[in-house]
């Protein structure tokens, strides 16, 4: 073989390796223009906004399992929805003049300081629970004050009624709200103890009275005892001087009637026996007639039923 024909061989080899390298080092990406590429777009900072789990109704009391936890990007947090705490939120800061996050020096100590309070006391969320819905809010929308009725806020009863239920309180003592034990949220009999009008039966001056008891409401729903529409977690028995029931319109009137009547008593119904139909008990029809006895010369009368 000739040396001008050795040399163009090797030449040619000499080429073909420098291309396939220029090729191979275009085709593999670096490291460096992806970290730069990456540090120039920070992640987007996210908050955590409180939200319904499912489709929720107006007068549904809110429970633990009907509120979440969303992820929800900073800067399109509204002023009025409620988060956890756990992410500054800028236009709050501004707002208040605060200072920017990154100034402050509140560091890893004080998060763990307030997951750990969100930890044993529910956090915002255990302050919405018990709520009443005063307006429809989707799954996955977030809730707003404007939607909810907080216990204790104006209006609270209202929301938390049946609809075409009412609300009516009567008056009670330890001793005709038995012993105290009734709680709002129970159910309970309505009992009429009444003086019986004997100025038609004969009665004389010095006849002693006599009373008749009877029940005129029954599966009758607490709605609050004085002012306390839910008791303590750790309350067993609640004392005041009025009781608010919910009842339907025909029977607050005659609740109404029964209350001027005579002492009105609410006994205490089992959590098994709340199933039964709620309202007016029916007045049974009895025929009462009274027999004037005499013993040892002095009168007494005695009414049979």
């Amino acid at each position: 073989m000739k040396p001008a024909r050795i040399i163009v061989i090797c030449v040619a080899a000499v080429a073909a390796i420098g291309l396939a390298l220029v090729v191979r080092a275009m085709g593999s990406p670096s490291n460096s223009p992806t970290a730069v590429a990456a540090a120039a777009v920070p992640a987007r900072p996210m908050a955590k906004v409180l939200v319904a789990a499912k489709d929720l109704q107006p007068g549904q009391r809110l429970t633990e399992s009907d509120l979440a936890w969303k992820e929800w990007p900073v800067d399109e947090v509204n002023p009025a929805f409620i988060t956890d705490g756990t992410t500054p939120l800028p236009a709050v800061e501004a707002a208040e003049g605060a200072a920017p996050a990154a100034a402050r020096p509140e560091g890893t100590v004080a998060s763990v300081t307030r997951a750990a309070t969100n930890l044993t006391t529910g956090g915002a969320k255990a302050d919405y629970v018990g709520s009443v819905v005063r307006e429809p809010i989707l799954a996955g929308e977030p809730i707003v004050s404007r939607k909810i009725v907080r216990a204790g806020d104006s209006g609270y009863m209202a929301a938390y009624l049946e609809p075409g239920m009412r609300a009516m309180a009567i008056r009670v003592t330890v001793e005709t709200a038995a012993g105290g034990f009734i709680l709002p949220g129970d159910r309970v009999d309505v009992l009429l103890t009444r003086e019986t009008n004997l100025s038609n039966m004969g009665a004389q001056e010095g006849d002693r009275s006599k009373f008749a008891s009877s029940t005129v409401m029954q599966n009758i729903k607490v709605l609050a005892i004085d002012q306390s529409t839910r008791a303590g977690d750790d309350e067993q028995a609640v004392v005041g001087a009025t009781a608010t029931l919910e009842v339907g319109p025909r029977d607050a009137e005659a609740l109404a009637l029964a209350k001027s009547e005579g002492e009105l008593s609410l006994v205490l119904r089992s959590y098994a026996d709340t199933g039964g139909p709620s309202g007016r008990v029916a007045p049974a029809v009895r025929q009462s007639s009274a027999v004037r006895v005499y013993r040892g010369g002095a009168p007494e009368v005695v009414v049979v039923q």
